[in-house]
């Protein structure tokens, strides 16, 4: 990763939260399978990183990572570190991480029904963040709890504190999680597929909101979508994650002028709006390969139409780079030319 480090080494801003060389393990009836490989990231104060690509690449318990969210479900880490401020967050203790969740780090979820407790209403979730992390009275809490859902755009806050989840809309739900994560004034905020479960109207609005108040905050934020078209509304970085590992990483500018890999030009090939009127939507073909089933060398290989011999070894994070751009392939200089997909 050294063309990346020097990158972020020159940069104006400090990486703050970085996760380095990160293997993860998922439980199954055979005994352990990994699930994420050798990912390095790193996410700066005041920008925004885009993790993209289809489900089952393990974007989700990448980002589930950082607040230790999935070790009650059996996911393990095999190999590597995150970290916030240098220290890192596999050392911590319960304590420390009741602290970090919420407090410093902050996650927005896929899908707002089920991250809200149905039996508590919506006051006495948001009130028991704040009162966790911010020590304010009940009455200051409340107070914290209207202003935070003013500032997200929802109409007659005091009355809707005394709501239930069942009884809001998508919209909404997704809002009242918005002001929840930030509840405590986060330094960082992990989105994961913040708009997915919204209509289009919605999910306008909720961009919208949410880069309002990352720019506002001067948040970073780590936001998990297989939507390149959200990238381009939110993101500074774009980090392509296919099949456990990082494919292609660079700057938004860099990976939708000059997108490298095979698999970032099959996924922007695939947005309705690259496609013609009149005819059947690209797709890829292949389905991405389940944990514990990746091909030995290049695991895209399956699927690519410029896979040959040469891509049945391994191939490094940066075998094509240029800069802070770079791509997992051998095969550049012939990918980058227009790729044919299947219909």
């Amino acid at each position: 990763m050294k063309c990346w480090k020097a990158a972020l080494a020159s940069a104006t801003l400090t990486p703050m939260l970085e996760i380095e060389h990160l293997s993860l393990s998922i439980p199954s009836a055979s005994g352990p399978k990994p699930a994420v490989s050798d990912v390095t990231l790193s996410l700066e104060s005041g920008r925004v990183l885009g993790l993209v690509g289809e489900s089952g690449c393990g974007k989700s318990i990448t980002a589930q990572t950082i607040l230790r969210l999935g070790e009650h479900q059996g996911i393990e880490r095999t190999e590597g570190t995150v970290k916030l401020d240098g220290q890192d967050i596999f050392t911590m203790q319960e304590s420390e991480l009741r602290v970090l969740r919420g407090g410093r780090i902050s996650m927005i979820f896929q899908e707002p029904m089920t991250a809200l407790n149905p039996v508590f209403s919506i006051g006495a979730q948001i009130t028991e963040v704040i009162r966790l992390h911010l020590d304010l009275t009940k009455r200051k809490a409340c107070e914290r709890a209207v202003s935070l859902l003013t500032d997200v755009g929802l109409q007659q806050p005091e009355q809707l504190l005394r709501q239930y989840p069942d009884s809001l809309s998508g919209g909404m739900r997704q809002r009242v999680l918005i002001a929840m994560a930030m509840a405590a004034d986060p330094d960082y905020i992990i989105a994961d597929e913040p708009t997915t479960a919204l209509d289009v109207s919605v999910q306008a609005r909720i961009i919208d909101l949410l880069r309002k108040l990352q720019r506002e905050k001067g948040l970073g934020m780590l936001l998990v979508t297989h939507d390149f078209g959200l990238v381009a509304e939110l993101a500074d970085d774009v980090a392509v994650m296919y099949a456990g590992h990082i494919v292609e990483y660079g700057s938004v500018e860099a990976i939708f002028d000059h997108p490298t890999h095979p698999y970032t030009r099959a996924l922007m090939d695939c947005r309705p709006e690259a496609a013609s009127r009149g005819t059947p939507m690209p797709a890829i073909p292949g389905q991405v390969p389940a944990p514990g089933a990746w091909p030995a060398g290049c695991r895209f290989a399956p699927r690519c139409r410029w896979a040959d011999a040469a891509c049945e070894q391994p191939v490094e994070a940066e075998a094509w780079h240029h800069g802070g751009h770079w791509a997992r392939c051998i095969h550049v200089a012939k990918s980058t030319k227009p790729l044919e997909l299947t219909e």
